[in-house]
């Protein structure tokens, strides 16, 4: 009687060990099968994915053509500017008759009159600086057109932020009108010059703001002359501020009056 029942044991055994087989037999020929699926789409995907990408760099390309040869018109035609047009923007800024424009002839004199082919401008990006943003940039244009020097960069700065741009004019005036912030209320111009520090110097730098330094400046790692602009409402601790900055660096106050 325990004969059959060690056979059926046994059986059953084996019946267990044979479907445990057929599963894992069944397991690898499926996972085999993904994979082989899986290689053939990748095969057929890659010829495709890099005709995309390959037309996607042309597409890059020629736009980044496009931005550098506007930008080249665009400088280049900052030259033929009128006489009438760069004498609406002086007399937008008050700086069209009277004092005003022989200060702004010294100013832009002094200018000339520096050994260096470029120049460097520094903008206060505060939020005070706000309503000034709209004639900052044409008042510029007419600066180095006047000047006859090219720039060498433009940086702004506010609440210990700062950010430097360079290039042609016109991409550097409209990265600035993009990236600057015309907001908090520190300006910050003693880190300002201490991060310019580490750049090549420039012939001289052009700094506007309405407001003086609320850190400290070092003039020993100034190694250009300074030619601060005022602009706003006199006001005498920022005139008195940025008289020492040009009296300590050899450069010229220019203060811009809004009454």
């Amino acid at each position: 009687m325990l004969r059959p029942r060690s056979q059926s044991q046994s059986n059953i055994h084996e019946s267990f060990s044979d479907v445990a087989l057929l599963m894992l037999a069944t397991f690898v020929f499926l996972l085999v099968a993904i994979i082989i699926t899986s290689r053939i789409h990748e095969d057929v995907r890659t010829p495709q994915l890099q005709q995309q990408v390959a037309q996607m760099a042309a597409e890059i390309d020629q736009l980044r053509q496009d931005k550098e040869r506007l930008y080249g018109e665009l400088e280049g035609s900052s030259g033929f500017d009128s006489e009438d047009q760069l004498e609406e923007v002086l007399k937008a800024v008050g700086l069209d008759s009277g004092k005003g424009r022989k200060d702004f002839d010294v100013f832009i004199s002094g200018l000339k009159e520096i050994p260096g082919r470029d120049v460097h401008l520094v903008i206060d990006a505060t939020g005070s600086m706000h309503g000034a943003s709209t004639f900052l940039v044409p008042l510029l244009r007419v600066i180095m057109l006047r000047t006859g020097k090219q720039l060498a960069g433009l940086s702004w700065y506010a609440d210990g932020a700062t950010e430097t741009y360079s290039g042609g004019m016109g991409e550097v005036f409209d990265r600035f009108m993009v990236g600057a912030p015309f907001l908090g209320s520190d300006e910050t111009i003693g880190r300002t010059f201490a991060a310019l520090a580490r750049q090549r110097a420039p012939g001289a730098y052009i700094l506007l703001g309405d407001e003086p330094s609320v850190d400290r400046i070092y003039y020993d790692e100034v190694h250009s002359p300074i030619f601060p602009i005022a602009i706003g409402r006199a006001n005498p601790d920022t005139q008195f501020a940025f008289g020492n900055m040009a009296d300590n660096t050899g450069g010229k106050l220019l203060q811009l009056r809004f009454e």
